[in-house]
């Protein structure tokens, strides 16, 4: 059996609600442990065979630990199965839906030595009401300027979950 290790970084909370489905399906056929990235300890990183991350993006950005995470453990990262992840709004849109088209998934990724096993991006979740007033008259701009939606009453979730399930089902098939 598998010991996977899931890391998640996230700033209103869906990447973690991403990462307990990622482990609820995994968990069927392995062992896994869910951790924000902040708290991992090396022995968590050497206890286990896979380790997936998870991270979301806030204006265009990744939080810094991030990355630190992954320059300060690339040796370990490198030596195990490994996947990546990110959320971010801007992948409701199809042509930035994909690791190949979405631009915070690729200026991250050329801004790492970290070459992962599997890499996706997924659309996030806009909650406006949870916003405070800067954040929620901000992101209400980019989202004007971007046609996206505007209700500042309303929670928007883009999320494509079967996407979720079949990032799951190749991180089972690397694996196995």
């Amino acid at each position: 059996m598998s010991n996977i290790l899931i890391l998640y970084s996230t700033t209103d909370g869906h990447t973690l609600t991403i990462c307990k489905r990622i482990e609820n399906y995994l968990n069927q056929k392995s062992k896994v442990s869910l951790i924000p990235l902040t708290e991992c300890t090396k022995k968590d990183l050497d206890n286990s065979n896979t380790i997936i991350i998870g991270a979301s993006i806030r204006y265009g950005k990744h939080n810094p630990k991030v990355k630190e995470f992954i320059d300060n453990n690339l040796e370990i990262l490198n030596d195990k199965h490994n996947a990546f992840f990110t959320v971010n709004v801007v992948a409701r849109k199809s042509t930035k839906n994909t690791p190949q088209t979405n631009p915070y998934l690729i200026k991250f990724l050329n801004s790492i030595f970290w070459k992962p096993d599997i890499v996706d991006v997924f659309a996030g979740r806009l909650d406006y009401p949870s916003l405070n007033f800067w954040d929620r008259q901000i992101i209400r701009l980019i989202m004007y300027i971007t046609k996206g939606p505007t209700d500042l009453k309303k929670t928007y979730e883009f999320t494509d979950w079967k996407r979720v399930e079949e990032f799951a089902l190749k991180i089972f098939n690397l694996i196995k």
